[in-house]
């Protein structure tokens, strides 16, 4: 039905009550919609933020967060920011969180081995067994010129939650943090960053063989991998272009074009490539976030690199660079849209609030559908983590107390937990 031709009839003397009809019954037309919108409108009662327990000195969660399928359960990495990192498990069914332990003790490190944090995503494999690396915590913490104790270097490790056997799987490579890792499910292969140097490591833990595939960035190095259906992993060089490792030919495949960025985006932001992805598996899409703030839609293919489609940027920013806000998340709904929160690290896109922006791939549409003040909701990291339900996943952190010897930009003491979302629902308390 075309309602505008409702709206357009004229009430001439001899057709009052034709008319009156036809307004009524567009109103009770509309009646539906208008609930549906109410409906649809995302509340508090849509997010819930779940604290971790026994670690009163936590600070903050880096990416290291993930779903685990065959276990119905989150998995969450939490450090105090120096050489203290907890392991968390979220169960799904009955919402109750623990605590499994503390890295250092669980893969028996020795001292001059200590970790400073989990900055990788954590995966599960299809037995239910989850995966990570670990990470020196701070720049200044992995030389040796500026800290005593120096940096021994990034651990792979395992953890089984159904039995509680945790496996420190061994050493990267020597002084350098492990900031990501991915696997493809069928042959269980782990591919793995590191930092500063950001080599691209390719691990078979059944074999114990570690192949380094070489540098492909510097500096402030992208931090985010993601593999794709086939099972082959990406990264992005220096130039911010797509890299390719081919599981079957073992090679690396570089694209011809960088990613798109806006006119303008320094150098230090395009070198350091992707925030966060997420997949749409009906469609075979992976969306993913520069950190020059630009949405894309990537569409891999078996053999070469695939079509990037630029969506634009994650909010308009006005008069201020479109490249500024940060965006360390991302998250893909049920409903076929993008979730991500925009803020962190200073740039935020609204004074002293950090939002949440849902992103409409097929019509371009943003909307910002929540906001916090940075006492409540400071920064959010997480890549496409969703259970069964339709529940998103985050890693959230909030502003405590400010250092007066912190710098403008630094966030100071900070507390972590974790964020679920669920747009066209109640999350259960």
């Amino acid at each position: 039905m075309n309602n505008s031709k409702l709206l357009n009839c004229k009430c001439y003397v001899t057709r009052k009550s034709s008319c009156y009809f036809s307004v009524v019954f567009f109103f009770l037309m509309m009646v539906p919609m208008l609930s549906n919108c109410q409906k649809n409108k995302i509340t508090s009662k849509n997010i819930e933020f779940i604290e971790y327990p026994g670690f009163p000195e936590a600070h903050s969660s880096w990416g290291s967060i993930g779903y685990n399928d065959a276990n119905n359960s989150v998995h969450i990495g939490v450090t105090n920011h120096k050489d203290k990192v907890a392991l968390y498990e979220y169960d799904v069914a009955d919402g109750s969180i623990k605590l499994n332990g503390f890295i250092n003790d669980m893969a028996h490190l020795r001292p001059f081995q200590w970790q400073g944090k989990i900055h990788s995503k954590i995966i599960a494999d299809q037995q239910g067994n989850i995966y990570f690396t670990t990470d020196g915590g701070e720049s200044r913490q992995e030389y040796l010129m500026n800290n005593p104790k120096g940096y021994a270097g990034g651990f792979f490790m395992k953890w089984n939650p159904k039995t509680g056997i945790f496996t420190n799987l061994g050493m990267g490579l020597q002084y350098e943090s492990l900031k990501d890792i991915e696997m493809d499910m069928e042959t269980g292969i782990i591919y793995a960053i590191s930092y500063p140097q950001a080599h691209f490591l390719v691990y078979d833990p059944g074999k114990n063989d570690l192949y380094d595939m070489g540098r492909l960035a510097s500096a402030h190095v992208p931090r985010i991998l993601f593999t794709d259906w086939w099972g082959n992993c990406y990264y992005v060089d220096w130039r911010q272009r797509l890299v390719k490792y081919e599981k079957n030919s073992r090679e690396l495949v570089f694209a011809h074009e960088s990613l798109p960025a806006f006119e303008g985006t320094p150098g230090s932001k395009i070198i350091t490539g992707i925030t966060s992805f997420a997949k749409d598996n009906e469609n075979g899409i992976i969306y993913l976030i520069t950190y020059g703030a630009k949405v894309l839609a990537f569409q891999p293919q078996k053999d070469g690199i695939g079509e990037v489609k630029d969506l634009g940027g994650v909010y308009d920013t006005g008069s201020s660079e479109p490249w500024r806000p940060y965006v360390p998340n991302l998250n893909f709904g049920n409903n076929g849209k993008l979730y991500y929160f925009i803020g962190g690290h200073g740039n935020y896109i609204r004074n002293e609030r950090t939002v949440l922006v849902e992103l409409d791939p097929r019509s371009g549409h943003r909307t910002i559908v929540y906001e916090y003040p940075l006492d409540e909701l400071t920064e959010v990291t997480g890549s496409g983590v969703k259970d069964k339900e339709g529940n998103l996943y985050f890693a959230g952190r909030k502003r405590v107390a400010k250092s007066a010897h912190a710098s403008a930009s630094e966030d100071g003491t900070s507390a972590p937990f974790m964020i679920i979302f669920n747009p066209e629902k109640e999350v259960k308390k």
